[in-house]
């Protein structure tokens, strides 16, 4: 690596199209587990994962180890010349926390490719070519997945004509509606139905695709009822559903993946961000009779499966199981939860308090009920001078999000509420 002055950094030369989520203009020298280290001295506990990635924390010793030795032996090895074998152990890997029936798999680099893919399956298995997606959804920022991602406009402006036979249903978000579940349930159900006689006749969609919590939408669960009628509907017309755990799979949720809190089987699911705990791999996962209407050469990659990612990826999981970093996600989210909810009713602006393990969004809105998001960003910001990293999101980025690494303790826990109790009081 070539040497860099020490300060100040030469910054101009990096595109400004990558929006800044952290104010600051942080330079880390290092992270370990929980805690992120800047060139400057600082120390911070960092609750948001590189956007909910490093679910092992930073520098894992198993994973670094993983990673090291693998790198010794090939760097890569292209999956339509040759296989390798962190390939073939991740697969098996990521059987063992799947459904039985998931058992074939495809491997890619991001979320936005995985997602791209999985549509396209669907297209070949169903000979249909419209797709279903929901209000408020993230799939990414290729050409395709921008037009299935409906978070806000930003991700889209400026880029149409996407990509046609996109069509959108409300997602079951009952604190923005102002109902109960069983009222939005009901509301959204029937608006899905309607879409299907309107706008695209089942014989014509292909997929239905929904985040099993919405994500850079508002961090918002589903209602279980909602979900089960969503994969009965799917089954009654052929339509293919797809889970796309991107954020919430690898035990985010306190499940390994989020449509398992539902009691749902997805067609298809999708897999990134956590999978190799930072490396750049993406995977799907169908069952083989799927998978066999998918065309060969139909879809590829040159650095789909890489073999350092999938030896992280080998090496993410076994760390999970043995840890127990899903079920400490599922512990450390009702202290997050209970201690936000604590705070919640100190502090009125914070209108809802919801999430899944350590997937977990607080909502703030002004006296009116109004998406109030100077607020949240001002908490963010005060947040970050206490040494906590938080991000915001949401169609009006009024929702603090809550996605620390699974491998935080409660001691931590608390920690990043105290840290937060002071940011509310001094951003007042």
């Amino acid at each position: 690596m070539p040497d860099i002055a020490s300060a100040p950094y030469d910054l101009s030369h990096i595109s400004p199209v990558w929006g800044r989520a952290i104010p600051e203009s942080l330079i880390v020298s290092h992270g370990q587990g929980a805690y992120l280290h800047t060139v400057d001295g600082r120390k911070l506990l960092d609750f948001t994962s590189g956007i909910g990635v490093t679910n092992t924390g930073h520098a894992h010793p198993r994973v670094v180890a993983a990673v090291q030795e693998q790198a010794a032996k090939i760097l890569h090895a292209q999956v339509n010349i040759v296989y390798h074998q962190p390939l073939i152990a991740l697969i098996e890997s990521l059987r063992s926390v799947l459904p039985a029936q998931l058992d074939t798999f495809f491997f890619s680099n991001s979320g936005a490719e995985i997602t791209e893919a999985a549509v396209k399956l669907a297209k070949q298995a169903t000979k249909r070519q419209n797709i279903i997606v929901f209000s408020g959804s993230f799939h990414g920022r290729t050409h395709l997945t921008m037009a299935m991602t409906t978070s806000k406009t930003i991700y889209r402006a400026g880029h149409q004509p996407l990509v046609p036979g996109i069509y959108v249903a409300p997602y079951p978000y009952a604190y923005k509606y102002g109902w109960d579940e069983d009222a939005t349930t009901d509301f959204c159900l029937k608006e899905l139905k309607l879409l299907l006689k309107s706008q695209t006749a089942p014989s014509e969609t292909a997929a239905m695709i929904i985040e099993p919590v919405l994500g850079e939408g508002g961090y918002v669960p589903p209602p279980a009822r909602f979900m089960r009628e969503l994969a009965a509907l799917c089954k009654e017309h052929g339509i293919l559903l797809i889970a796309d755990e991107v954020q919430s799979g690898f035990g985010r949720t306190g499940q390994w993946f989020g449509f398992e809190h539902f009691g749902i089987q997805p067609d298809i699911v999708t897999m990134a961000k956590g999978i190799a705990s930072g490396l750049p791999l993406s995977s799907l996962a169908a069952s083989a009779e799927l998978m066999r209407h998918w065309p060969t050469g139909s879809h590829g990659g040159t650095y789909g499966g890489n073999a350092v990612a999938c030896a992280a990826g080998v090496a993410t999981i076994a760390a999970m199981r043995e840890e127990g970093l899903v079920e400490n996600a599922a512990r450390q989210g009702e202290v997050l939860t209970a201690g936000l909810r604590k705070l919640q009713e100190e502090h009125p602006e914070i209108g809802d308090v919801r999430g899944l393990g350590l997937m977990i969004g607080t909502e703030f809105t002004t006296p009116a009920g109004e998406p109030w998001t100077e607020r949240s960003k001002a908490v963010a910001k005060a947040a970050l001078a206490e040494g906590l990293m938080l991000l915001t999101c949401g169609t009006y980025d009024n929702i603090i999000r809550w996605i620390p690494p699974l491998v935080i303790n409660e001691g931590q826990a608390k920690d990043a509420l105290g840290m937060f109790e002071r940011a509310l009081v001094k951003s007042a």
